[in-house]
């Protein structure tokens, strides 16, 4: 008994990280179970019957692939959008002093502090103030505006974290700034950068309430698209979309692991 305390004691922390990712993958597990489920009635939440048959028509359910369309379109462009922005205003705050400097950062990370369901509001009202119909245009600006201070979070830090060392050491050898910038700055900037392009597309492509609040009434993207089917059963179909979502990013997140990986052997 004494063996397995010390045991446990010596490994307490690999145990918690363990028990930590088994909480938040199991939830995507029960999903990939039930996307090969053959429910009896309209809800998918208990077993009845293995089956493939929402695999094999992902798109069986009437304006389902439309809306999935829809929110990747906009998941795209809303990640470009914040990324270049954030991109800019992340160099801006890190490396030039200016007057509004404090204000402009207290403005930047205000929307990661208050509930998203005032940032929805808000620029719900704008729109409305401003007469501008709510559609497309309204949920990419929204999405564009609740992203931009998460990109800005990750490039910000990557930026104060580099050496300026390494650009000065640039110019001495007589690089121009485009050439100090293609390829001394932005290289090392690039895992900041991809993160918060990453974290973009996931906030956006799973956004509910910023969307519920500027939507029109003819545009539906997955998110909402599930709320509504909650009320009369999600179908199948929905698990699958889900499932492939989930294994594109752990095959994302491997992936930039092992170019990692490789270039610090490299190195």
């Amino acid at each position: 008994m004494s063996r397995l305390l010390k045991w446990v004691r010596a490994h307490l922390v690999v145990l918690a990280g363990i028990l930590a990712l088994a909480y938040l993958v199991l939830p995507n597990l029960v999903v990939l179970a039930f996307s090969f489920n053959k429910p009896v009635g309209k809800f998918n939440y208990e077993w009845s019957q293995f089956s493939t048959d929402a695999w094999t028509n992902p798109c069986g359910v009437a304006d389902m692939c439309g809306s999935l369309a829809l929110s990747l379109q906009i998941a795209l462009l809303a990640t470009l959008g914040a990324t270049v922005l954030g991109t800019m205003v992340a160099f801006a705050l890190a490396r030039y002093r200016f007057r509004g400097r404090a204000a402009t950062t207290a403005l930047i990370f205000l929307p990661m502090a208050m509930p998203e369901v005032v940032m929805a509001a808000s620029l719900g009202t704008l729109f409305l103030n401003m007469r501008i119909q709510f559609g497309f245009l309204t949920i990419l600006i929204a999405h564009i505006m609740f992203c931009l201070s998460f990109v800005v979070t990750a490039v910000k830090a990557r930026v104060m974290s580099m050496d300026p060392r390494l650009e000065q050491a640039a110019q001495d050898l007589y690089a121009t700034p485009t050439q100090t910038f293609l390829r001394i700055t932005l290289p090392l900037v690039a895992p900041g950068i991809a993160a918060g392009a990453l974290l973009s597309f996931a906030l956006s492509f799973d956004d509910f309430i910023i969307t519920q609040f500027n939507s029109g009434p003819t545009t539906v993207t997955f998110p909402m698209f599930v709320w509504g089917a909650s009320q009369r059963g999600i179908p199948v179909q929905v698990n699958v979309i889900g499932t492939g979502m989930f294994i594109a990013a752990v095959v994302f997140t491997v992936a930039g692991q092992w170019l990692a990986n490789r270039r610090k052997a490299r190195a």
